[in-house]
């Protein structure tokens, strides 16, 4: 519970800051995408195609006897209509989220198009993984060449990570690696190897123009 994050407004830094991540590495979003932490039933309706979604209302302490959720509407401006997580989990794991769903937001905003899933979900998870890495792992050479990791959003909410959450984090980093769907593993390790060896920039080129990754040699 140390860095749970666990309303909407909670989360606004994080995922400004994400937002700052993806500004440096040359990758800004063109559209303010709204962003709701949400409940379980809310994420089941919005899979669903509900439109009606449950806002959790700010929350001062931990006090949640009592708590009601507020509907509010999203209103459609194009394809990306809004990102949705979960509340309550760890800083971390909801900005890994923030991260993956980011770079689905900006797939479609950037005009890329029925892209399979092992080629979608495995660059979105790459994206993920740098993000935990800046995070985890500051003093380590990124891939990528911002500053945007020192943001903000380097701290908890009680001021600067435990040990706890760096484990929590490492332990995140982890279960991308050894995922083991075709879809967010299989995935993710193909695109991983083509950003390892052709940088981001490329191997997004490359995914638009041919819809898979650029081919590895091992």
């Amino acid at each position: 519970m140390e860095s749970a994050i666990m309303d909407t407004g909670d989360c606004q830094p994080l995922y400004h800051a994400i937002r700052d991540y993806y500004e440096g590495m040359n990758m800004k979003l063109d559209q303010q995408i709204p962003m709701l932490l949400v409940e379980r039933q809310a994420l089941n309706e919005a899979i669903v195609g509900e439109k009606n979604i449950l806002k959790r209302p700010r929350i001062g302490g931990r006090q949640l006897i009592g708590m009601r959720t507020q509907p509010q509407k999203l209103t459609r401006k194009c394809e990306v209509t809004a990102i949705l997580v979960l509340y309550g989990l760890p800083r971390l794991l909801t900005g890994a989220i923030l991260a993956h769903e980011l770079m689905h937001g900006w797939l479609r905003l950037k005009g890329y198009r029925n892209l399979n899933p092992e080629v979608e979900e495995g660059i979105c998870q790459v994206l993920s993984y740098m993000w935990l890495e800046s995070e985890v792992l500051p003093g380590s050479s990124s891939r990528a060449s911002t500053s945007a990791a020192s943001s903000s959003s380097s701290s908890s909410k009680k001021g600067g990570k435990s040990n706890v959450e760096n484990k929590l984090g490492e332990f995140f980093i982890h279960q991308i690696a050894h995922d083991a769907s075709p879809a967010y593993g299989g995935g993710f390790r193909a695109a991983n190897a083509a950003v390892n060896k052709y940088g981001l920039r490329q191997t997004l080129d490359h995914i638009r123009m041919t819809g898979e990754f650029p081919v590895v040699k091992t």
